[in-house]
């Protein structure tokens, strides 16, 4: 099964991300600027930041806005007072049954990473408007695939099933983003997602 063209065209553009190579990017930017919903590219590369900085997002919006002709939207102006809600919901249906967990483990680590996870990560960007959520992580999981974390990438995986995503869909994802490493990291990812999805058929 392959994703509609649209679809993979925003995959595809979140994975060339990872690359980090110029060439990659204005590629699956221009790819994207002929098959994609532009609002759904302008929210994908927005929700890179949360992985890759912000110089690397701000120089591919640089690039979409040559490539696209498309003016940067107005704002849309929420303040932060209801993010810590939106994403403790979000989060919450991206992790599933695991979300108790996800949110001690990170609390281990360091608090301020929970909150800025729940209210930025997933309050204000992964839980914006604009973008379905089960489009987003399978956008996200094709970025981590590609940038070598495979525990986040384990995570997101789940998360794109629990978000509503088919596990056709996202064979798919990991095989757009697999065309973006070389043959032992796509087997790496492949084999990872072997087991997520073996794991979620019991």
């Amino acid at each position: 099964m392959r994703l509609e063209a649209a679809r993979e065209a925003l995959v595809a553009l979140s994975a060339a991300l990872a690359t980090r190579d110029d060439a990659t990017v204005r590629a699956a930017v221009r790819r994207a600027v002929e098959e994609a919903d532009p609002d759904a590219a302008e929210e994908v590369l927005l929700q890179s930041h949360l992985f890759v900085g912000f110089p690397d997002a701000l120089g591919a919006l640089a690039l979409w806005r040559e490539a696209s002709g498309r003016p940067a939207p107005a704002s849309l102006g929420e303040g932060c007072e209801g993010w810590i809600g939106r994403g403790e919901r979000v989060c919450a249906e991206v992790y599933g049954a695991n979300y108790p967990k996800l949110r001690a483990n990170v609390v281990a680590v360091h608090p301020e990473m929970d909150r800025w996870m729940v209210e930025g990560g997933y309050g204000r960007v992964i839980g914006r408007p604009g973008l379905d959520l089960a489009t987003r992580e399978l956008c996200i999981l094709a970025l981590l695939a590609a940038w070598n974390t495979p525990r986040q990438l384990h995570s997101h995986l789940r998360g794109a099933l629990n978000a509503g995503a088919a596990p056709e869909e996202v064979d798919a994802a990991v095989e757009v983003a697999c065309g973006f490493v070389d043959d032992a990291a796509a087997g790496r990812v492949r084999a990872l997602w072997g087991e997520v999805r073996e794991r979620v058929a019991r």
